[in-house]
């Protein structure tokens, strides 16, 4: 049975290996390991983000990651959901719906009151999880400026 857990320093590689799976399917980012170990490692040492793992038989086989950020819309904390995968071969067992609910938890404990992510508008299925899951689209469009 899995369970969901934070993740942890020696979970690095094999989260690593789950951002290459995800950025074979996302349209708008490479993988590049050297980056992803990068930003994973400063993700597990911040205080404003939570990395959350699926974990079964003693292997990381899913995992998701959200920040807070502040929202002038919400007058306060909301938490950006940036990395949401599930190993292929795991998929359809509820386990990206009990990641999710347990990032929802986290950010409701960091006293947030929305989340929000982007998502690829080429992986249909990714759309569908979060429709059913009760995410809702919205009218706005994500923008980027490399620095």
């Amino acid at each position: 049975m899995p369970i969901i857990r934070t993740a942890r320093q020696e979970d690095l590689e094999q989260l690593v290996g789950l951002l290459r799976l995800l950025f074979t399917i996302e349209d708008d980012f490479s993988f590049d390991a050297t980056k992803q170990r990068q930003g994973l490692s400063l993700m597990l040492n911040n205080d404003r983000g939570c990395i959350l793992v699926a974990e079964k038989a003693g292997r990381v086989i899913g995992m998701c990651t959200g920040q807070v950020v502040i929202s002038t819309a919400e007058g306060g904390p909301a938490v950006l959901v940036e990395d949401m995968v599930i190993d292929p071969d795991q998929r359809g067992q509820g386990l990206g719906r009990a990641l999710m609910a347990a990032l929802a938890a986290w950010a409701r404990g960091q006293g947030a009151t929305r989340m929000q992510l982007l998502a690829d508008k080429n992986n249909p299925p990714a759309l569908a999880f979060y429709d059913r899951i009760g995410w809702q689209t919205t009218a706005l469009i994500c923008l980027r400026q490399h620095l």
